[in-house]
């Protein structure tokens, strides 16, 4: 199983850490939300937690708990801005369905 980043990515999260002054990653999590089922959440992590699967890509730590492995493996991470906004984006091949607002998915 993995997990990859862009350099798009792994600049803003070395950018953003450097900003907080702490941190080792950032953590994506898997929750029950919207009308597809499942959406992505991202937050910057201080520490490992107990079981977290760590992958590492251009000197980035992305944290994942195993339980939500299933619904990314073979994702890619990306940071993209759209106009005003920037946010990070999941490409997951495991993806059958998106809302159509684009805030969940379903396997």
């Amino acid at each position: 199983m993995a997990i990859t980043m862009t350099e798009a990515a792994a600049r803003r999260v070395n950018r953003h850490l450097a900003q907080r002054g702490k941190g080792v990653g950032v953590r994506l999590s898997i929750k029950p939300t919207g009308c597809s089922g499942l959406s992505y959440q991202f937050e910057y992590a201080d520490e490992a937690l107990p079981g977290e699967i760590e992958f590492e890509t251009r000197g980035v730590k992305l944290l994942v708990d195993p339980k939500n492995l299933p619904f990314v493996d073979g994702a890619e991470v990306d940071f993209v801005r759209e106009g005003l906004n920037e946010s990070f984006k999941v490409r997951n091949p495991l993806e059958k369905d998106r809302c159509g607002c684009g805030e969940s998915f379903r396997v």
